[in-house]
């Protein structure tokens, strides 16, 4: 089953605490699930700053810069993975270097057959 595990942190804990995880050890954590062949995608997002959220109301766009919500901690990256069950995928979000500073979300994705409807 696949999970994704948001990685959500405070931007400046993230990359200012003495916890905060380094490049190489993030590397080495997605490296080591690749090759357990669990890895789906992964990938760090930039700063909050950069986002845009975007509304659709009554047939009009709506864009506004910045993130969807004001919040004490932002969406960092992402991992989606391939597990047994929830207890595994717990596991390999715990493990996650950022998960020192901020928290990990782990969600089962829902398989949506696309073909089904074309």
């Amino acid at each position: 089953m696949k999970y994704l595990c948001l990685v959500y942190a405070n931007e400046q804990e993230l990359h200012g605490s003495p916890d905060s995880p380094h490049d190489s050890e993030c590397f080495a954590y997605a490296n080591a699930v690749q090759e357990s062949g669990r890895m789906l995608a992964a990938e760090a997002l930039q700063s909050v700053q950069t986002a845009t959220t975007v509304r659709m109301r009554g047939g009009k766009l709506a864009i506004t810069d910045g993130p969807f919500a004001e919040t004490k901690e932002q969406l960092a990256g992402f991992y989606l993975v391939e597990a047994r069950d929830l207890n595994e995928a717990i596991q390999l979000a715990g493990h996650i270097p950022a998960a020192r500073v901020g928290c990990v979300e782990v969600r089962p994705v829902r398989e949506l057959d696309i073909h089904a409807h074309a």
